[in-house]
């Protein structure tokens, strides 16, 4: 049975003074959870700070993105060296702002999965289509071709260390309307049965996939029913310590 997990981004939120409040928090709330993975991805200036605070505790520690490269002539990016003495165990990579924003590719997320494979890194691999693509049938190709090129050339164990995160690009973000759970639940079932072609039932069954589609408390026990979501990825909720916890605590229960 796969083991849910939780992971908060924190996006370009908290400064690292104001994320002291916020782990803190979270610490108190969560911090001694075992039946479910608790995650949180501050941005880069707070890592440290908050990788103080959680140390001992059991939640981990992660980032919103990184470069594959070790070091060099890269001006503004962070590698995953950086990454594992800052304390993390995990990093986004792919998200659908990194795409939109900054020409992120499946090629380069390819790149970035690998590089975090290779330090021993968790990666939490976005994927998802725009509404555009749904409307227009697409939502298939899309999505198969961000995880079967996401994750191309890796071993069968990297795979199954590795979290799908599935984000309906047109159902995130505040004040949008988020999928229903008859909508996560096909995609889910989708992305279960491509791993299966592409990867053997095996590795399908162990491969954990989150939803990140505005889960929030309205519709998290509903969504975690579902059998084939495994847990969040939570943008605005992880913000709030008590919205945050509520989420981690269905997601034990679950």
């Amino acid at each position: 049975m796969r083991k849910k997990i939780i992971a908060g981004n924190w996006k370009m939120n908290k400064t690292p003074s104001e994320a002291i409040a916020l782990a803190e928090g979270l610490v108190k709330a969560v911090g001694s959870e075992t039946k479910a993975d608790v995650v949180v991805c501050p941005p880069f200036t707070a890592l440290t700070t908050v990788a103080n605070i959680i140390k001992g505790s059991n939640i981990s520690l992660g980032a919103q993105d990184m470069y594959w490269e070790v070091s060099g002539a890269y001006t503004g990016e962070v590698s995953p060296t950086m990454l594992l003495d800052c304390g993390c165990k995990y990093v986004i990579l792919g998200h659908s702002e990194r795409r939109a924003y900054f020409a992120e590719t499946n090629e380069t997320v390819n790149k970035k999965v690998k590089a975090a494979h290779q330090h021993g890194l968790i990666p939490i691999v976005c994927v998802g289509e725009t509404w555009e693509e749904r409307e227009a049938g697409k939502m298939e190709a899309v999505v198969s071709d961000m995880v079967i090129n996401g994750l191309a050339g890796l071993t069968e164990e990297q795979i199954v260390n590795t979290i799908i995160a599935y984000e309906p690009v047109w159902a995130i973000g505040v004040g949008k309307t988020p999928a229903t759970p008859e909508q996560a639940d096909a995609v889910h079932k989708f992305l279960r049965k491509l791993l299966t072609d592409k990867f053997g039932a095996k590795v399908a069954e162990a491969v954990r996939i989150q939803y990140g589609g505005n889960m929030s408390e309205k519709n998290v026990e509903v969504l975690l029913k579902i059998q084939d979501i495994d847990g969040g990825l939570i943008g605005g909720a992880s913000l709030k310590v008590d919205s945050f916890a509520f989420l981690i605590q269905t997601a034990a229960k679950s």
